[in-house]
């Protein structure tokens, strides 16, 4: 087995060579930001993701993650300034975003979800810590997925006010259940990796001390496939998704979130945006949760 490696301060491409295919491991080195998927970021990904799909020596794709968490998701402290949506002052004579450019915004995020779940190459998630939002979609997307079974996983963004609302709940609802994907949509609560296995979310949970040698393991038997049985097999799954109605999701996903930043908030209602304005981003996000203690959360 060979490995070669390339990084920027922010990602670690990693491919190894085994007898019959390379297995390439993108790891999301933002520990201090547990890995929150901010525009810069998600686009070295995707810029990654191309190398990958034009290497015909890569059979599978592992996403992992350095620090305490797979991902926490898209960057709470960017929501709504990514649309250019004023500046977080209580004063702000900006115009608020326009239908077009919230549009665009979100039909970028949904088509690099997209990508991963139509891509050539086999992949694999490989989940740790808090999987949360954008992480989650990210691993909903992928062929495979292994947590530990201590990982966090679950839907916190909804608590911003989304309700249900998200750019994969198609795929999630075929994963675990009308029922099941409802309610953790709709509570934003977090279940460990072993509770995610049960319903379906993940494939396998295991000991944290035994993720990355059994997410390896996994992935070096993928490349046991010949390169042009992945290559049909993907296509037969793409038609069976079609079919099914799935690739829709990407559709109504990012329709769906543009719909959102709309919202208007009724008098006593939390709002977000506001709080963070006011107290910080950290804390807006403690004030958030804080209102579900004791009705969902311990």
């Amino acid at each position: 087995m060979s490995s070669e490696i390339t990084s920027s301060e922010t990602l670690i491409y990693e491919k190894k060579e085994y007898e019959e295919g390379a297995v390439v491991t993108l790891t999301f080195n933002k520990p201090e930001t547990m890995n929150a998927l901010n525009i810069e970021f998600s686009r070295e990904i995707d810029d990654a993701l191309t190398k990958i799909e034009q290497d015909d020596d890569v059979k599978a794709v592992v996403f992992k993650a350095n620090g305490k968490a797979f991902s926490s998701g898209y960057d709470l402290g960017r929501v709504y300034f990514v649309y250019g949506g004023g500046g977080g002052k209580k004063v702000d004579d900006k115009r608020r975003p326009s239908q077009r450019a919230r549009l665009a915004y979100d039909q970028w995020r949904s088509e690099s979800l997209r990508r991963i779940f139509l891509m050539n190459k086999i992949t694999i998630a490989q989940v740790h810590g808090y999987c949360i939002g954008g992480g989650l979609y990210m691993s909903l997307c992928c062929d495979m997925t292994i947590a530990a079974e201590d990982a966090k996983i679950g839907h916190a963004e909804q608590r911003l006010g989304f309700s249900g609302a998200m750019y994969v709940f198609p795929i999630e609802m075929m994963l675990i259940g009308q029922k099941k994907a409802r309610e953790l949509l709709l509570t934003g609560k977090l279940i460990d990796g072993k509770e995610a296995e049960r319903i379906g979310l993940v494939n396998h949970a295991v000991p944290a001390d035994k993720l990355e040698e059994e997410t390896q393991k996994l992935a070096k038997s993928m490349t046991l496939l010949p390169r042009d049985g992945i290559a049909i097999g993907k296509s037969c799954a793409r038609l069976a998704y079609d079919s099914m109605g799935l690739s829709t999701a990407f559709g109504q996903g990012y329709l769906g979130h543009t719909l959102f930043t709309n919202l208007r908030y009724e008098e006593g209602e939390f709002n977000f945006l506001r709080r963070r304005r006011d107290v910080g981003m950290r804390e807006a996000v403690k004030e958030r949760d804080a209102r579900y203690k004791g009705l969902i959360d311990d």
